[in-house]
């Protein structure tokens, strides 16, 4: 374990019905005026829009609406929303939807009160000393955004897919987590924020830290839960405590708590799979689903004595040969991802081989990426390669 330190201000509604308390929130804050964010429009079939708009109304609370957001999100819509909270003096912002929804707003919140163009965040040109107060309502556990600072945004015309973290600024305020309202999401939906939630812990897993028994079990927990709970899913999509167990998973997997004694994390994959994303627009966690075993698949020699300790504690896999075991868990792992219907090979969605050397170019921009080993252009080709099929 390494010296930590620990803070997530987040305050979380958890359960059927705790929309309803939204607008009392908002108004505790002092925001008289919100922006309303959402996706493609999901919220008006669900009844999550009615019931946002019914606790803004009984707490006097104005808003102003935007939708639009795209399941990975772009900055030319966040820099519409700074505009448009200008012209109409907004002094707040509920993001309703999934973790594209969300992370657009915390750009959103914390570039309405930056001078400069948003996408410095981006690139590190500068970091967030403000934002206005963000609210949420999650309706597709996955990300984690709905209790953490980061955010992931795209700007299109460089197909750069890149993330920002507003520390302390860009935590929501209140996130309303109401398992019921992800009733009726379709199955690959599920499935992928399953998957993305795993691969918020492999990252963290398999940074390098030598020993953390205590967040390493913590963790294992998490990861079991959530292949018990999005396989219950897939045969009962109205498991009201399965909804339940993903969703707390979900968010515990990225809030802060399976860092704690940790070096931070790896996150090379997540900006390997980044690339991808931002050229074939393919939902992220059909991208970690293909390209985390590939990663550990080549960085055997290095991460073996974890993922032998991840097969034991997921599969009961004998841990007594680290790179046999190893290499056991990630077939393993993949047969696991196939069963729940998720792809495991680059060419199941259509990528071509011919684009693999673009891929790694984008991706190794900001290359050297990665803390179990650093990576560059031709390491990440190669993880491509393993991964196309």
């Amino acid at each position: 374990m390494v010296p930590f330190e620990y803070y997530n201000p987040t305050k979380i509604l958890f359960g059927e019905g705790k929309i309803a308390k939204l607008g009392k929130e908002i108004a505790k804050s002092g925001v008289k005026k919100v922006l309303l964010h959402y996706g493609k429009g999901s919220i008006f079939k669900n009844g999550v829009y009615d019931q946002v708009v019914e606790t803004l109304k009984k707490h006097n609370i104005a808003y102003v609406e935007l939708g639009g957001v795209k399941p990975n999100p772009v900055i030319s819509k966040v820099q519409e929303a700074i505009k448009l909270i200008s012209e109409e003096n907004i002094d707040g912002i509920i993001a309703v939807g999934g973790g594209s929804v969300i992370d657009s707003a915390k750009a959103i919140a914390a570039g309405s009160k930056y001078d400069g163009n948003v996408w410095d965040f981006f690139e590190g040109k500068a970091a967030p000393e403000s934002a206005i107060p963000l609210f949420v309502v999650l309706t597709l556990s996955a990300t984690g955004s709905e209790g953490n600072p980061f955010g992931v945004v795209t700007k299109e015309e460089e197909n750069k897919k890149w993330a920002f973290s507003g520390g302390v600024h860009t935590f929501p305020r209140v996130s309303v987590i109401d398992p019921t309202v992800q009733f009726s999401l379709p199955a690959n939906q599920t499935v992928n924020g399953a998957i993305d939630a795993m691969s918020h812990i492999f990252e963290l897993y398999l940074d390098g830290t030598p020993e953390n028994d205590a967040i390493e079990a913590y963790a294992e927990g998490l990861l079991k839960s959530l292949m018990k709970h999005v396989k219950v899913l897939l045969e009962q999509p109205y498991n009201l405590e399965s909804r339940s167990q993903l969703a707390l998973c979900a968010m515990l997997a990225l809030n802060g708590t399976t860092r704690i004694g940790r070096l931070g994390g790896d996150w090379a994959t997540h900006t390997i799979e980044h690339s991808v994303s931002a050229f074939y627009d393919i939902p992220h966690g059909e991208g970690l689903s293909i390209l985390f075993p590939a990663w550990m698949m080549y960085n055997l020699d290095i991460a073996s004595p974890k993922l032998a300790k991840l097969g034991g504690a997921l599969f009961g896999i004998d841990e007594g040969s680290d790179k046999k075991s190893a290499i056991q868990f990630i077939h393993k792992l993949r047969e696991f991802y196939s069963e729940i219907g998720a792809p495991v090979t680059l060419s199941e969605r259509a990528v071509s081989r011919d684009m693999l050397p673009t891929l790694a170019e984008n991706a190794a921009i900001i290359a050297p990426i990665g803390r179990l080993k650093k990576l560059y252009k031709e390491d990440i080709l190669n993880i491509y390669k393993l991964a196309y099929e």
